[in-house]
């Protein structure tokens, strides 16, 4: 599966975590992973597009700062009790860290 394949399938993932987060949780952590995914998803139709050479460039900035914003939402639903919300944002977290290192 190429890189491009994989952010594409990271967004998706990101999309539905949204949308199962949706009125299940802290609206804080809601807002948190929105944000994420929106970050995510303004590279999803150009990813493939980016050339190999520059992959790294384009996407690390990203991956980061979509990380830091499921991390924050992530511990704000721990706060509150949802453990097995929080572990589905862990989920995402991790690939985005596997995509981080492929890079």
């Amino acid at each position: 599966m190429t890189i491009s394949d994989r952010y594409r399938d990271l967004v998706n993932e990101a999309a539905q975590l949204v949308q199962k987060l949706d009125g299940a949780a802290d609206d804080k952590a809601v807002q948190g992973v929105r944000q994420g995914l929106a970050g995510l998803e303004e590279l999803k139709e150009q990813v493939g597009e980016i050339p190999r050479i520059r992959l790294e460039v384009e996407l690390t900035p990203v991956l980061l700062a979509a990380h830091t914003r499921l991390d924050r939402a992530r511990l704000l639903l721990e706060e509150a009790g949802a453990e097995d919300l929080g572990a589905a944002v862990w989920d995402v977290e991790q690939k985005i860290y596997r995509l981080l290192n492929e890079l």
